[in-house]
């Protein structure tokens, strides 16, 4: 007997409410205890629930590196940061960088190199280069633009980044 003619539901089974749990972030100094869907992105939790939108969300794949951020001192991709894991763990965003009106020496130096055009990338550049500096102090100036490798810019500000970069190195 022949199945032809017999009708396939293919419609997606209900996922019903997605399992949440309660994580406590420590984002830019600040505990913040919310629930978050086990499967939601560091990105999507901190602009849509912490109103963090400093991350910019550019390709969701992980290669343009609009959406980095410090996970402790390290530079990591939060578009392929599950939020949840990360329980307890020293977030830093764009917008914990300055100290009151003070901007870091990092966003200071990217405005004195006029390291920026049309704007987009900028907080995830500033951020890697901060990450970048806290990883390797003694980097090489030579060695900025395969370290910022991951970071993209469209509107080819390169030499004003790699400057900024040079120029917040000696500061230091």
């Amino acid at each position: 007997m022949s199945n032809r003619g017999t009708p396939i539901d293919l419609e997606e089974p209900s996922l019903g409410h997605a399992d949440t749990c309660a994580v406590t972030l420590v984002v830019n100094g600040e505990p913040r205890t919310i629930a978050v869907d086990t499967r939601a992105s560091l990105l999507d939790v901190l602009r849509a629930q912490l109103g963090l939108t400093g991350t910019k969300r550019g390709c969701d794949q992980g290669a343009c590196g609009a959406c980095t951020i410090l996970l402790g001192n390290q530079r990591v991709l939060a578009c392929l940061t599950i939020a949840a894991r990360h329980d307890g763990e020293q977030i830093t965003t764009v917008e914990g960088l300055a100290h009151g009106d003070q901007p870091h020496p990092m966003q200071a130096a990217f405005i004195r190199h006029d390291a920026f055009q049309c704007g987009f990338c900028t907080p995830g550049q500033i951020v890697s280069a901060v990450g970048l500096l806290s990883e390797n102090p003694d980097v090489d100036v030579n060695e900025i633009p395969e370290q910022m490798s991951g970071n993209l810019c469209r509107c080819a500000a390169y030499p004003g980044i790699r400057a900024a970069i040079a120029d917040a190195k000696g500061a230091r």
